[in-house]
C-alpha cells in the first residue's frame, strides 16, 4: 500500500533563547519545543495530509504564539484541504486568526509568522507558502553510502524550490535577507495576504523538504543537495541539522522531509 513518510526535527539553534518555529504533520503539531532527534511518522496515501512549517517573525513579540496558532489551525483544516482554493481559504482564515488574537492582547500586537508546506493528495501535491519558509523538491537518495560531495551522476535531479520567497530583491553580494514582504499577521492593522499555492503531480518516490530559513540561510544549496543525495529519513534530517549548527546555528531551524513510497 502506498504511504507517506514524514521525518521532522525542530531546534532553537545556537544563538536564540527559545524556539519560535512550529510544525504540523497531519493531526500532530510541534510548537516551540526542541527535538534534535528526528521523529518519523507514516500515513496511508489517500486523505489529504498537510505538512507545514511556520516561523514566528523574529524581532517582534510572540512569534511563537503566531506560529503555533497557525499550525494548530492547519491541523484542524487539514482533512478538508482538497484543492488550491481550500488551501487559500485556510491560509486566509489563519491570517485573520493571528490578527484577532493580537487585537485581544496588547503583548501580542504585531506578532506574525511565515508558513510553508504541502498537502499530499492521492494523485497530486499542493504546495503553499506565505513568507520565506521553503518547500523544496529533492531527487532520490542514494544507497546509504556517504556521498557528502554529491558525486552521483550529474544527470540526477537536484534541488528544485517550489515555494516563492516573499522577500525584497537582494543587494549585490548578498545571498539572504531577513526581511519578508508578506506574512500571516505582523502588522499593526489587518493586512490581507496573497498566498502562493500551486499543484504538482504526485509520483512514487517524490521527496519534499519543508523547512524554515534557519536551514536555508546558513547552509548552501550544494551542501543541502549533497546531504539529501547521500541520505534519507532520519539520517538526512539529522545531517541537515548538523550542517545548520556547524554554520553557526544563527536561527531556529525546523525541517520536515516528506517521502511518498509505493
Amino acid at each position: 500500500m502506498p504511504y507517506i513518510s514524514v521525518t521532522a526535527l525542530s531546534h532553537p539553534g545556537l544563538r536564540r533563547e527559545h524556539n519560535e518555529d512550529s510544525l504540523v504533520v497531519g493531526p500532530w503539531t510541534l510548537c516551540g519545543t526542541v527535538t534534535e532527534n528526528p521523529q518519523t511518522m507514516a500515513f496511508p496515501l489517500g486523505r489529504p495530509l498537510v505538512v507545514a512549517v511556520a516561523d514566528g517573525i523574529g524581532g517582534q513579540p510572540a512569534g511563537e504564539v503566531a506560529s503555533s496558532l497557525v499550525v494548530r489551525r492547519l491541523a484542524l483544516f487539514g482533512p478538508a484541504l482538497d484543492g488550491e482554493e481550500a488551501v487559500r481559504d485556510a491560509l486566509g482564515m489563519c491570517n485573520h486568526a493571528v490578527y484577532a488574537a493580537a487585537d485581544r492582547a496588547p503583548e501580542l500586537s504585531t506578532m506574525g509568522t511565515t508558513v510553508a508546506g504541502v498537502v499530499i493528495l492521492e494523485q497530486e501535491l499542493l504546495v503553499f507558502n506565505v513568507g520565506d519558509s521553503r518547500v523544496i523538491e529533492v531527487g532520490p537518495a542514494g544507497d546509504g553510502t556517504d556521498d557528502p560531495a554529491g558525486a552521483r551522476a550529474a544527470t540526477d535531479d537536484t534541488l528544485h524550490q517550489l515555494s516563492v520567497d516573499d522577500s525584497p530583491a537582494l543587494a549585490q553580494g548578498r545571498r539572504t535577507t531577513s526581511i519578508v514582504t508578506q506574512a500571516l499577521g505582523g502588522a499593526p492593522t489587518f493586512s490581507a495576504i496573497k498566498p502562493h499555492v500551486s499543484t504538482s503531480p504526485l509520483t512514487p518516490g517524490t521527496r519534499m523538504l519543508v523547512c524554515s530559513d534557519g536551514l536555508t540561510d546558513p547552509v548552501l544549496d550544494d551542501e543541502i543537495d549533497g546531504i539529501l543525495r547521500a541520505h534519507d529519513g532520519g539520517r538526512a534530517v539529522f545531517e541537515l541539522w548538523k550542517a545548520a549548527m556547524a554554520a553557526g546555528g544563527p536561527d531556529n531551524v525546523t525541517i520536515a522531509l516528506v517521502t511518498v513510497t509505493g
